[in-house]
């Protein structure tokens, strides 16, 4: 844990970062949510597979929205792998090691009395005549074709109609109506298992959706399985990463929870039955930019949540992301690198050294693995390494098998290993035929003959590991180390 102030809620997180001077930047220019913010920050901080120009650069927050008086916008928070490090006191590159282990020692919420709950400082009810969703919040959408205003970083949290057991997860919410949001679910996601169940009893499914909280949140919320399955409070893996349980409480409206000290709680129930089309309004035939770097499909039918209310904090701050940036590469991401390490030690111990899931790959479809060799019976267990990979997070596309003498956070030092280290016609596997991901456009029956439905793709390991019989051909050119300090004081050789 970090020696600075607990982080427990947002703003605690912006208070630490504020400490840095490079990590938080605010403008009290006004802006449109409607395209403008997200254009900005484009520029700004959102790298990952955003549309060149972009970069990395710190968060922002816009302190004045067209058209609200009492709102603020934060973007970008999770945008850069070292501010995420930062607010969980630790190194960029032992970040996924962090959330192995707190997916291992679990600490479950807690719930708290309503009157001491943050979020529910301020209340709106939809049962108000003046109740409207956008009069209330500034939901953002990234593009001019966007299907309508989103909200891409709620903490949609419900319970299984059946068990009681909850679950939380990161869904594109869109704004249909003055209170109704759809609902995008990727097929095989917790709470759509929820939602069918209830919609098979005829019954609406309860479900808050609190929106700026903890990262810790957001990150733990990604976790997927076999990691967490049904069942698995992801909100236990944040409760480990702060050592302190989240506190949750009961909704005002509806038979659900919300975290306590979100900035904003939307409350409300997805209703059985019932379904609108995604771009009912635009009819564009697009979405949202997903993090592929396209935008994605407006789908044609999607549950709705009606909404029954909306609480926040005073002066709140919404919190919003630009769906192809680094934010996402890292809130997919850095789950998946500890999934996959922790699937890996169990089977193989010692053997693989880490992961990392880099921007380029989405947070979700690549995977570089960096492995040593250690004698001869090692070889081949590279392969292996890879397949378990596949094993622990079903949506990876690609791995990179590397020793353990190049820097997986340097893609110039992973493409240096796959220029020198790989024959395409005896260092690739391909694994044709197998369910992905919806959203990568390529997985598409049209693209290749070997697809034969959306969402099915071939999976690949490069393998750009030295045979260990050949390790003394490879060695790298050995430098002196020396005291760069002596010629240039305060030099970090880490940056």
């Amino acid at each position: 844990m970090s020696e600075h102030a607990p982080v427990n809620d947002l703003r605690s997180a912006l208070a630490l970062l504020d400490r840095y001077g490079d990590e938080l930047i605010g403008t009290d220019e006004p802006v449109d949510p409607a395209a403008e913010l997200s254009g900005v920050y484009r520029y700004v901080g959102a790298h990952g597979t955003v549309m060149r120009p972009t970069r990395v650069g710190p968060a922002m927050i816009f302190n004045r929205i067209k058209g609200y008086d009492d709102m603020r916008v934060l973007i970008g928070l999770l945008c850069s792998r070292r501010r995420v490090a930062r607010l969980f006191g630790t190194e960029p590159e032992k970040l996924a090691f962090l959330l192995k282990d707190s997916v291992a020692n679990p600490i479950a919420p807690v719930v708290i009395p309503r009157e001491q709950a943050k979020c529910q400082e301020v209340v709106h009810l939809a049962s108000d005549p003046d109740f409207d969703i956008l009069k209330i919040l500034p939901a953002p959408t990234n593009t001019p074709e966007d299907a309508g205003p989103y909200f891409t970083l709620g903490m949609c949290y419900a319970a299984d109609p059946e068990t009681g057991e909850h679950d939380v997860t990161i869904h594109r919410l869109c704004v249909q109506g003055r209170d109704e949001i759809s609902m995008y679910f990727v097929p095989g996601r917790h709470l759509d298992v929820f939602r069918q169940k209830a919609e098979a009893a005829g019954k609406p499914l309860p479900i808050s959706v609190s929106i700026g909280v903890d990262p810790a949140i957001e990150i733990g919320a990604c976790f997927e399985p076999p990691t967490t399955p049904l069942g698995f409070d992801e909100l236990s893996i944040a409760g480990s990463l702060r050592n302190r349980p989240v506190e949750l409480t009961e909704c005002i409206t509806v038979g659900a929870r919300a975290i306590a000290n979100a900035e904003i709680v939307i409350e409300g129930e997805l209703l059985p039955n019932y379904r609108v089309q995604e771009d009912q309004h635009t009819h564009t035939g697009k979405a949202m930019p997903e993090f592929p770097g396209y935008t994605g499909e407006a789908q044609a039918a999607v549950p709705v949540i009606k909404v029954k209310a909306i609480t926040h904090r005073r002066h709140p701050i919404l919190q919003t992301c630009i769906g192809p940036s680094d934010e996402h590469t890292n809130l997919a991401g850095i789950p998946t690198e500890a999934s996959i390490l922790q699937m890996v030690e169990r089977a193989l111990p010692g053997f693989v050294q880490n992961v990392h899931c880099p921007s380029p790959g989405t947070g979700k479809y690549l995977a570089v693995i960096q492995v040593k060799k250690r004698f001869a019976g090692d070889e081949g267990r590279q392969r292996q390494a890879a397949l378990l990979a596949f094993a622990a997070f079903s949506e990876l596309k690609h791995v990179m098998l590397v020793d353990e003498d190049v820097d997986i956070f340097d893609m110039n030092d992973v493409m240096w290993a796959m220029t020198t280290r790989y024959q395409g016609d005896a260092s690739t596997v391909f694994i044709p035929g197998v369910r992905c991901h919806p959203l990568d456009p390529s997985s598409d029956p049209a693209f290749s003959p070997s697809i034969r439905d959306r969402g099915i793709a071939c999976k690949t390991i490069f393998d750009c590991t030295v045979p260990y019989d050949m390790k003394h051909s490879f060695r790298r050119s050995a430098f002196m180390d020396v005291d760069v300090e002596r010629f240039i004081p305060g030099f970090n050789r880490k940056k």
